[in-house]
């Protein structure tokens, strides 16, 4: 086991880097830079004095190899956007936003999902089944942004129950994670009810019933268990969605979370900060990847870490 682990984190280590090379020189790719349009109102020695500073009149390796060498001792760079600011330090302020908001939303969505998916599978065809998949199709199908203005327009609008944005107080923060727990609710019902339909089907499923064993027995030691591994599966690109899923909804709340600050800095070429929040985004799903697969074993007893798989 530890072989395996120091094996995957060594692959996750260079996946990190290689998406940073990436991302670096596409970047670089796009016509212009963060500081043309910024500068060209100023003297030209103060402009030098900014591109100096940021490394942009450098030859584009040197600055490849200037990032990666801050890069590697922990240093995202500054902000260009906000000057004065770290990449670090705005990350570390921001996530945790982020990280409420979407976790909260995640643990709504996992207990409603799986419950949905649950009531789905055991019974198919008839109205629960439609009323899940109903649920499913419209999680699925209808983009958050327009969810988002809805829930605005009748909620804090014409209702005037919640504020339309802002952050500072609890109320804030429920239409957004109405508007997050959606998709998850709609992800794990889905995968959930087709991996138990799948299950019931085996035959040691019709043997536990043979053998006597309770409907409620044969569904929570058998049946259920056996079916979370797709769930496991999903689990890994939802804890990123917490942080990725939130930037449209972020911006249209007007809560100052990393998703919001992302956007920004898109919008603006801000090189720092898109780099250290790519950089962000990716770490955690490498090593939420990594967990799963830890997750795995523990889920399923019959998966085992074999010398193949090291």
């Amino acid at each position: 086991m530890l072989r395996y682990a120091i094996k995957r984190i060594g692959y996750a280590v260079v996946t990190l880097l290689i998406v940073v090379t990436i991302t670096f020189f596409l970047m670089r790719s796009i016509p212009g830079d963060p500081l043309s349009h910024r500068a060209q109102a100023l003297p030209e020695q103060t402009r030098a004095n900014y591109y100096a500073k940021y490394g942009y009149d450098k030859p584009l390796f040197t600055q490849y190899t200037m990032y990666m060498k801050n890069f590697l001792r922990g240093d995202l760079g500054e902000s260009i956007l906000y000057p004065g600011r770290s990449v670090s330090q705005t990350i570390a302020k921001t996530s945790p936003i982020s990280g409420a908001i979407g976790g909260i939303a995640l643990v709504i969505g996992f207990g409603i999902g799986i419950t949905l998916g649950i009531i789905a599978a055991l019974n198919k065809n008839r109205w629960p089944d439609y009323l899940v998949m109903f649920i499913a199709i419209l999680g699925t199908t209808v983009p958050v942004f327009v969810l988002a203005a809805l829930l605005q327009y009748f909620v804090a609008v014409k209702l005037h129950w919640l504020p339309s944005s802002g952050w500072g107080q609890t109320r804030h923060a429920i239409m957004p994670i109405m508007v997050l727990c959606l998709g998850p609710i709609a992800s794990f019902a889905r995968y959930l009810k087709a991996s138990m339909l799948d299950t019931l089907s085996q035959d040691y499923i019709l043997t536990a019933q043979a053998k006597g064993l309770s409907r409620r027995a044969v569904i929570l030691k058998h049946v259920l268990r056996n079916s979370m591994l797709p769930i496991v599966t999903i689990l890994a690109g939802r804890i990123v969605g917490v942080f990725t899923g939130s930037f449209l909804v972020e911006r249209m709340f007007g809560i100052p979370g990393v998703g919001f600050y992302f956007v920004n800095s898109v919008t603006n070429k801000d090189y720092s900060m898109i780099l250290g929040t790519t950089v962000f985004f990716a770490a955690l799903f490498v090593f939420a990847q990594l967990a799963v697969d830890f997750v795995y074993v523990l889920v399923d007893p019959r998966i085992r870490i074999t010398p193949e798989s090291r």
